[in-house]
């Protein structure tokens, strides 16, 4: 059994606060960017508000099996730059622990997040984006209880249209009210209501719309006189539009876990650009759980900067990397299902680049004398960063000689 020393718990809970830290904003930054577009989708809709809280909890999952990869490369960078920029990791590497030895909590972190990923991806994922789709349905067909949109026509089926010109109190406080219903046989129907509500019934197929303080003009057919009326109360029996059920699960690969997707690469009965789709999504999702296996090479070569420099480079680097190689594989996965390049090697020659990129840049650091990863970019950016300082302040003293002369003017 693997026991671990007083220093891997300590390097345990320094890669664990900045690990949770970078998932969670993360996965916040980009619910954020879908928050915005649901809630216009529901408000167009005139749905509940609080239907856009369930949507982004089923979306959740798809942004979870990236953030988690970011979550995990950040805590392990960050960790082991802490222990460089305190000397630690030079103390430590003096009493002869090598980097191997070092890595020992880094992969126990990646071990866990793979395991979490690969239930995410394989099963959770596809299940809630199945319940995602299940609720725009819902909402698009009104089974969520869509609000009336004030000021326009709406249409509630069998003839009848209804215009609101103020919802109050969540659509249960209606004002300015008018409705037209006509029938079959031709009878038309005119109302106009200073207030009115909508009732549940014994029957779930119909609803009662009561109406308060209003007219009502009521036309038999087109030869006979209408009828005016005033009311205090009418009710207006509304029969609901028929509810179709929504589609079983398993439209396209999004919907498909794992094991469905495995039977349907296996499938002899189906076709072959079914098969090729199958197989393009069920080796990305297995990319997406392997590759937390090359994060803690990755990241502790970058995390560790060079000697007498506490740059930050290595952070941006990890970043940019890690964000191309997922729409690499988002590409690629693209491109195998339309037949464009092999499902299997748009998935797996990327990873395997990437790996061999990882492995040399910890090579480098841990078994290279003097060996910094980090060190040739560094003085690049610093040399550039330099440079545009130096045009920068040109710049401004010269905008400034300018401006004295334009005031001695």
């Amino acid at each position: 059994m693997l026991s671990l020393t007083r220093f891997d718990r300590y390097l345990a809970r320094l890669i664990f606060v900045p690990l949770v830290g970078s998932l969670v904003i993360a996965a916040m930054l980009l619910v954020l960017d879908r928050m915005l577009r649901l809630f216009d989708f529901v408000m167009n809709e005139g749905g509940p508000v609080d239907v856009v809280w369930r949507m982004l909890g089923n979306l959740l999952p798809e942004y979870l099996s990236l953030g988690i990869p970011i979550g995990v490369m950040m805590g392990i960078l960050l960790a082991f730059r802490s222990l460089s920029l305190s000397s630690e990791l030079d103390a430590l590497r003096a009493v002869g622990i090598s980097y191997f030895r070092l890595l020992r909590v880094p992969f126990l972190f990646a071990t866990v997040f793979a395991i979490i990923n690969f239930g995410i991806v394989g099963w959770l994922q596809p299940l809630s984006r199945y319940s995602y789709e299940n609720l725009r349905y819902e909402l698009r067909s009104g089974a969520l209880g869509a609000s009336i949109k004030v000021g326009e026509f709406a249409s509630l089926g069998n003839g009848m249209t209804l215009r609101v010109e103020e919802s109050l109190d969540k659509g249960r406080d209606l004002r300015g009210l008018f409705v037209r219903a006509q029938s079959k046989d031709g009878q038309r129907l005119a109302v106009t209501a200073t207030s009115g509500t909508f009732l549940a019934t014994d029957d779930p197929e119909v609803i009662l719309l009561r109406l308060s303080n209003g007219t009502l003009v009521h036309s038999p057919d087109d030869a006979t006189v209408p009828r005016v009326l005033s009311f205090v109360q009418h009710d207006l029996p509304v029969n609901l539009p028929a509810m179709t059920s929504f589609r079983e699960r398993g439209d396209g690969n999004l919907e498909a876990t794992l094991p469905e997707l495995f039977r349907k690469i296996l499938n002899t009965e189906a076709t072959s650009e079914e098969r090729r789709d199958a197989s393009a999504t069920f080796h990305r999702r297995l990319v997406q759980c392997v590759v937390m296996f090359m994060l803690p090479f990755l990241a502790v070569a970058l995390g560790v900067p060079p000697k007498r420099s506490s740059s930050a480079l290595g952070v941006f680097i990890s970043l940019i990397a890690l964000v191309t190689f997922h729409k690499i594989t988002e590409y690629g996965e693209r491109m195998g299902s339309i037949g464009r390049v092999d499902p299997v090697l748009a998935q797996w020659v990327p990873y395997v680049i990437f790996l061999v990129i990882a492995l040399w840049l910890y090579r480098t650091l841990a078994h290279v004398p003097g060996g910094q990863p980090l060190g040739t970019l560094d003085r690049w950016f610093s040399k550039v960063s330099k440079a545009v300082s130096a045009l920068t302040a040109r710049i401004v003293r010269r905008n400034s000689w300018r401006d004295d002369a334009l005031s001695a003017g």
